[in-house]
């Protein structure tokens, strides 16, 4: 039995929160999470917000680096409308209680990360997202218009084009035939409980994709477990166009310690003046980018990986012994600790740090309000490509960005809410078939620990036509395999996840193949050069 709402919300991050506390004040609202709640890349994000908050920054500055930074892919309009914004949407947050770090006399606290030439990042210490969070979840927990779903996996985006048929597809809402959003549009999602292993139909005129990154496509990265591109993948089933997938940001320093997992060092503690030296102590930054230790993360990525291939080392230092160590602790407390726990004491040694993949700069193409191609669908945040970040992010760009379109899109969707032709579109509930439950799980961990080394190793940070079609031709291998399993057997969120970085990494594969040249995050040896002309890549079913 369908469950109909006035927005389905897919994910529990600063742009899923977002977007459901303003789409509470008219109306109902599913929002899906498939862990807990509190499970997110936003509550990992440690280093702050990037905006325009002090007396000498400007809105003008602020779009030149992000510019600068995306090397020719940026989109103009969207930088523009971000950078504008962005001040606002920090003062929102601050009025539903959030507290970042201030000065004695009462001004924002602002940090410099790489790429920036101004202090503009507000922070709350080392742990920004945690605070962004807290504030957003208890809201919406208090809100009686937004019913949360946690432990449950969205399965697949309801669109007519692919869930319709006959007279009720006639009636799907579309317009001109000639223009972009007509014949397909968003109904819901099926949505699997974890739990009970029963898979919901949730329908709504406006579904919303705000399931984060992929970094868990790669085997090693800076991402929590739940970010397996979950958004992109049902986006392009569904029929979404998908674009730059190619650039994919390796963080430049996340710890380097057997014990361990994803911890992620942030680009701050460079901003607060960390330098970059090899195992035997030389400063080696400065033969890559005038802005030495302070230079874009692509740049610092590409100078580690080259250091650590002609050096033949596993890691690199992060020096941060030469500052005082009452303002290490102070401003990093999270970080001291985590280091120390690994035995690791930041204010007299320096840290050991690699790269890992950290952040996906492509994603569902949208336009200025998030939405997509397919009417009613809409993805915000980090599962989007908005144009923001062109070829690679600026730092501390991603949280704003979440919180802009959120609420850009949070406005431009009451439209579809007084789509009256909605309520008689009628899907079919969710069918198992004849599908069984699986004895066989050890298939699932075998490709799921293949397709993530196969990208490392094939499609890392410096890649080569050969390896490329070599890793093209295993993961469509895979991607057979894996829709045989799926349709043999009753979905479980392993064999979900499994999918979704499958099709996540074939869509890499294909836009790095398109992007012949070497641009922002896409180094290819083939192609060292760049090209005059900059482009995005797209890929659509």
């Amino acid at each position: 039995m369908a469950e109909r709402y006035d927005a389905v919300v897919i994910g529990s991050g600063i742009a899923g929160l977002s977007f459901a506390l303003k789409a509470a004040a008219r109306g109902t609202v599913a929002l899906v999470t498939k862990r807990a709640a509190s499970e997110s890349n936003t509550v990992n994000a440690q280093g702050g917000i990037a905006s325009v908050l002090a007396p000498g920054d400007s809105i003008e500055a602020h779009v030149a680096d992000t510019v600068l930074c995306g090397d020719g892919l940026c989109h103009r309009d969207a930088v523009q409308v971000c950078v504008a914004e962005g001040p606002e949407r920090v003062r929102e947050l601050m009025r539903l209680g959030a507290e970042f770090d201030m000065s004695a006399t009462g001004e924002f606290d602002l940090t410099r990360e790489g790429g920036h030439t101004q202090r503009r990042v507000v922070h709350a210490g080392d742990i920004t997202g945690r605070e962004v969070i807290r504030v957003l979840l208890s809201a919406a927990r208090a809100n009686p218009n937004i019913h949360l779903f946690e432990n449950h996996f969205a399965i697949d985006v309801i669109v007519t084009a692919k869930h319709l048929r006959g007279e009720n597809k006639a009636n799907d809402g579309g317009n001109n035939p000639d223009t972009a959003k007509a014949g397909n549009r968003a109904l819901g999602a099926y949505v699997l409980d974890v739990e009970s292993g029963s898979v919901r139909t949730l329908l709504a005129p406006v579904t919303v994709l705000a399931t984060g990154g992929a970094g868990k496509v790669y085997l090693y990265t800076s991402n929590p477990d739940v970010a397996t591109g979950d958004g992109i993948a049902m986006a392009y089933r569904a029929g979404a166009v998908v674009s730059n997938m190619e650039m994919f940001q390796f963080h430049p320093t996340c710890l380097f310690h057997p014990h361990a997992k994803s911890f992620l060092i942030s680009e701050a503690l460079r901003g607060e003046g960390g330098i970059l030296r090899t195992v035997d102590g030389g400063e080696f930054m400065g033969r890559y980018h005038p802005m030495q230790s302070l230079a874009p993360r692509d740049i610092v990525a590409r100078a580690i990986d080259a250091e650590l291939k002609r050096r033949g080392d596993d890691y690199v230092w992060l020096d941060m012994t030469h500052l005082s160590s009452d303002f290490l602790k102070r401003r990093f407390p999270n970080i001291f600790e985590t280091c120390a726990r690994f035995g690791v004491d930041m204010t007299t040694q320096p840290i050991p740090v690699v790269p890992a993949a950290h952040y996906s700069c492509g994603g569902v193409v949208t336009d200025l309000t998030g939405e997509t191609n397919i009417r009613g669908l809409y993805a915000i945040g980090e599962v989007a490509m908005t144009g923001l970040h062109g070829a690679n992010r600026l730092a501390s760009n991603s949280l704003l960005e979440g919180l802009v379109f959120a609420h850009r899109a949070a406005a431009a969707s009451t439209e579809h809410g007084r789509d009256a032709g909605f309520t008689r579109l009628t899907p079919p509930d969710w069918d198992a078939g004849r599908a069984t439950n699986s004895d066989e799980m050890v298939v699932v961990s075998q490709n799921w620990d293949e397709v993530r080394r196969l990208m490392w190793n094939y499609v890392g940070i410096v890649r080569s036509t050969r390896r490329l079609e070599r890793a093209r031709r295993r993961i469509a291998v895979l991607l057979e395999e894996i829709r045989e399993y799926y349709w043999d057997f009753l979905v479980t969120r392993d064999l979900l996840e499994l999918r979704n970085i499958a099709t996540v990494a074939d869509l890499v594969i294909q836009c790095a193949l398109q992007r012949r040249e070497s641009r922002g995050l896409h180094t290819t040896i083939d192609y060292p050069s760049k090209r005059d002309e900059a482009r995005d890549t797209t890929v659509r079913r």
